[in-house]
């Protein structure tokens, strides 16, 4: 496929709307078509990256690193997909890799006995300005959480969830359970609660 280049007029640089054309400009480092393909897809790496790691701030990071390999990886996108399904296998991948140097960082800087209350307290405090979903997947224990939103949610399978996560198919299916589990008890008692 030939690729039209972008055409400078003055100031002004027009690009076509065609993804493949834009790709192929991000491919020639052109910052202009990264933007526009950052700009098409940042809400739906945003909300994998959120669902993830059930942390505002650490979504914002997470989606950065997203894009920085984007930038660095897109000619590694073959066309064997749609780019939507590249780059949102690259996003759980970056964002498994992330969440992995977080909690190596966190475990190195307040050591470990203390790592693991900090984390259930984090894992049991109520998240801000998040619809309810997201606040139930807040709650769920990191792995746990990894697995029903990659499963569940974003239609991973069982073994690729596994070999994303480098565990067995057997703790996919057995945090899956436990997060169903979790997600329904909590739901069931916030309904409970809420006034009719």
């Amino acid at each position: 496929m030939e690729v039209q280049p972008a055409h400078n007029f003055g100031e002004v640089i027009v690009l076509a709307d065609s993804e493949a054309t834009l790709i192929a400009l991000v491919r020639q480092r052109h910052q202009i078509a990264f933007k526009r393909l950052y700009d098409k897809y940042l809400p739906m790496v945003y909300g994998l990256c959120l669902r993830m790691t059930g942390s505002v701030s650490m979504a914002e990071e997470a989606t950065q690193e997203v894009f920085i390999m984007v930038w660095r990886k897109i000619d590694t996108f073959a066309g064997d997909s749609t780019f939507k399904t590249w780059l949102h296998s690259l996003t759980t991948n970056t964002t498994l890799t992330y969440l992995r140097k977080q909690k190596s960082w966190l475990k190195r800087m307040i050591g470990s006995d203390d790592y693991e209350e900090m984390a259930e307290g984090l894992e049991a405090s109520p998240p801000t300005e998040i619809d309810d979903l997201q606040y139930w997947l807040n709650r769920l224990p990191e792995r746990a959480r990894l697995v029903f939103v990659l499963h569940a949610i974003e239609g991973y399978r069982q073994e690729n969830v596994a070999k994303a996560m480098g565990i067995s198919v057997g703790t996919v299916k057995a945090q899956f359970h436990r997060a169903r589990n979790l997600l329904q008890t909590w739901m069931g008692e916030a309904d409970e609660v809420k006034p009719q």
